[in-house]
């Protein structure tokens, strides 16, 4: 493997994705939408108490509404939101972000007419592959990441009125950030990759991966709701778990790739 190369490809595939405004509002959209105008608004509504959420919270499994009724009544609507219902939702930033990333791998190159030179450059299938995986890996985790510490800073400063301390992040928080986050997008890009080397434009590998990828968010957000209660040791084994099915996808891709059979196809 030769990282020179690597790094070549990265820094080329880095600067379209910087340049195209197609990729990057996707990107910017959700984690702004989710990660600063939510805490922004909860820490508000809950300044002004204007909601109740005691009887939501009755209605929850004990291991997450005992240590939100025990804190008090200011504190319970942030608490809820975003120290446990955001977790989830969180997930659907790095896998939402590197399944956009993922379509344009190659069906984006296909219709910027700049696959055929791509497959011709003289760099091994594997040195390829492995450059398009992390042009979309590791702008999905930094996003996440970034996001990560843009929510905390908001969240902190908006709900300081009602906290009175510094409540995020905790070690949920950083479970699913900095173990989960990064599995989750591996793993959308195990996918998505994939499915771009099969179409003929983004939108169709969109199209496509959308159909594949929902059912994942769904799952994703769907397990790590049960993981807030299950506590950490669990999450982590999940994680791994996540991590080895994504390694598997793109170890599996990587293997079967061939330019030979995409340049027959052009």
């Amino acid at each position: 493997m030769n990282t020179a190369v690597i790094r070549a490809l990265l820094a080329r595939d880095l600067g379209m994705i910087r340049r195209s405004r197609a990729l990057m509002l996707p990107m910017l959209f959700l984690p702004t939408l989710l990660l600063v105008v939510l805490p922004a608004a909860i820490g508000l509504a809950a300044r002004e108490r204007t909601l109740d959420v005691e009887t939501f919270v009755n209605m929850l499994p004990a291991g997450i509404a005992d240590p939100i009724l025990e804190a008090p009544p200011d504190e319970r609507l942030i608490l809820l939101v975003l120290g446990y219902m955001v977790a989830p939702l969180f997930l659907i930033v790095p896998l939402m972000v590197s399944s956009v990333l993922a379509a344009d791998t190659f069906a984006g190159e296909k219709e910027r007419k700049t696959l055929e030179t791509l497959l011709h450059l003289p760099v091994s299938d594997r040195d390829l592959y492995v450059a398009k995986l992390l042009s979309t890996f590791l702008p999905s985790t930094a996003v996440a990441w970034v996001g990560f510490v843009v929510f905390c800073v908001v969240s902190n400063v908006v709900c300081w009125p009602v906290m009175q301390r510094i409540f995020i992040p905790t070690g949920t928080w950083l479970l699913v950030i900095f173990w989960l986050a990064p599995a989750v997008a591996a793993l959308g890009l195990g996918v998505m990759v994939r499915v771009s080397l099969r179409v003929e434009n983004t939108q169709e590998a969109q199209q496509l991966g959308g159909a594949v990828v929902l059912p994942l968010v769904v799952l994703a957000v769907g397990q790590t709701t049960g993981l807030l209660i299950a506590g950490p040791v669990v999450t982590v084994f999940v994680g791994f778990l996540v991590w080895l099915i994504a390694g598997t996808l793109n170890w599996r891709g990587m293997r079967a790739y061939r330019r030979n059979t995409m340049a027959a196809r052009l």
